[in-house]
């Protein structure tokens, strides 16, 4: 059987709010005259939300919210509206990505497959950010001081200057902010985290929103920039609960073939700029390096003259990008034919072969299609 909560006994003026340890006639506090009232009140548990519950019943005997006089009401017509100066590091592909830069006091999200690049990405931007002058705290919950420092070295990067600690637990990384107050935070990942006001183990779904949530607070209250390493699903989607990717202000995700050199980071949400601008980068010896000119890269194995082979001119924010469509049609054995597509979707492949057998008189009816 589950033992009864302790309780306790307290005395709370009905005009001002004074907590008295026992029983007066006159309130010490504002002099007035049998106004003290008796309120029992369960000792404080481990819970968080318990201690949460406990505070808004203390403060509702008192006669007033727990919250009130924390936030000021404003009128919005008399805020100064004034945007933040983008940080440019150098790293052009990237900035695209994130709308033009790095926006101070913003919390992004990265996702992508294990190994896709994801941490040689940040160390990266960490380190030119050091060279502007920048303060930032590299957390790392998945690799070691020794792993991230062999790393560095492979990419050749200078290291000196950032921050960096191995650390799982919440509480910890919170004083190590407030301790050396940095302008930009790596969290690395946020599936690692845990915090000691809850019993579930990292990764999951209450400890992955609770470390999250935190966090934010701290980079909205005193302007930290962080960035958030999230793991996905074996489809693709950011792990973890979907409020995750509304609690930040930017989500991207680094794509590639993991067989290819090549990687594209794709924004799918973000306050401060475009989400239709992509960042593509080579994977070299040396790290990450970001392309400048994705339409020599996409059609450099191109050849002239093959058939069913055509260039088609997609627009990507505001760069258009030539890239490479091959079709295939082949006379099918099967009675229901193979619509097959790489890249492209499957519907639109049925859309186009409705049109060509509607208004030119093309049938595939029997041919196998792969786009």
């Amino acid at each position: 059987m589950a033992s009864k909560s302790k309780t306790k006994t307290a005395w709370v003026c009905s005009e001002c709010g004074y907590d008295a340890p026992k029983w007066f006639g006159q309130c010490p506090s504002c002099k007035a005259y049998n106004t003290m009232k008796e309120f029992r009140i369960e000792a404080e548990s481990s819970n968080r939300y318990a201690r949460a519950e406990q505070a808004a019943a203390t403060s509702s005997a008192r006669g007033r919210t727990a919250l009130a006089g924390t936030s000021d009401i404003l009128d919005l017509s008399e805020i100064e509206a004034k945007e933040s100066p983008r940080i440019l590091i150098g790293f052009s592909e990237l900035e695209r990505a994130l709308g033009g830069g790095f926006v101070p006091g913003s919390v992004v999200l990265i996702g992508g497959d294990p190994g896709i690049g994801k941490s040689t990405l940040l160390l990266q931007a960490m380190c030119k950010m050091v060279a502007l002058g920048q303060v930032c705290l590299y957390a790392s919950g998945e690799e070691s001081p020794t792993q991230v420092a062999l790393r560095a070295q492979r990419l050749g990067v200078n290291t000196k200057g950032l921050k960096f600690i191995s650390e799982i637990q919440l509480e910890k990384i919170e004083a190590i902010i407030e301790e050396t107050s940095p302008q930009w935070i790596v969290i690395d990942s946020i599936q690692t985290l845990f915090s000691e006001d809850l019993s579930a183990a990292p990764g999951s779904v209450s400890q992955v929103k609770e470390c999250a949530a935190r966090l934010t607070r701290i980079a909205k209250r005193k302007g930290i920039g962080v960035i958030f390493v999230g793991h996905v699903t074996k489809e693709g989607a950011m792990a973890g609960p979907r409020v995750l990717e509304h609690m930040v202000d930017t989500v991207l995700y680094f794509e590639g073939d993991p067989e290819s050199n090549y990687r594209i980071l794709r924004a799918c949400k973000n306050r401060f700029g475009s989400v239709n601008e992509i960042g593509v980068f080579g994977m070299t010896d040396k790290g990450l390096r970001g392309v400048r000119n994705p339409s020599a890269l996409f059609l450099a194995e191109r050849r002239e003259g093959v058939a069913g082979s055509v260039t088609f001119i997609n627009l990507e924010g505001t760069r258009p990008i030539l890239i490479e469509i091959q079709a295939l049609v082949d006379k099918s054995m099967l009675p229901n034919p193979k619509r097959l597509t790489v890249g492209t979707d499957a519907q639109r492949l049925t859309m186009l072969l409705a049109i060509l057998h509607r208004h030119v008189t093309l049938s595939t009816y029997d041919q196998d299609v792969f786009l």
